[in-house]
């Protein structure tokens, strides 16, 4: 029962350096990640792509409807379906 005891207390005594060890180190991981900043939409006319708003609307050129700008990091992926 001796032998049971030491090694629990061991293994609690590991534990708590581990915790303590991060602690002191920095290198928490719960809540101390950046949230990323969502990404900003665009819209731009297809008829004329130099038009960029940041909300939907009417081309002030033609008329048409502004559509969400593509990324650019998208399209080649775009290109390869078929």
């Amino acid at each position: 029962m001796k032998k049971v005891m030491l090694m629990a207390v061991a293994i609690l005594f590991s534990a708590a350096s581990v915790w303590a060890a991060d602690l002191h180190t920095g290198k928490v991981t719960a809540d101390t990640t950046k949230k990323a900043k969502p990404a900003k939409v665009q819209y731009t006319c297809t008829m004329h792509p130099e038009v960029l708003s940041d909300k939907p609307g009417k081309c002030p050129k033609c008329g048409m409807t502004l559509v969400k700008k593509a990324d650019a990091k998208k399209k080649p992926a775009e290109k390869m379906k078929m």
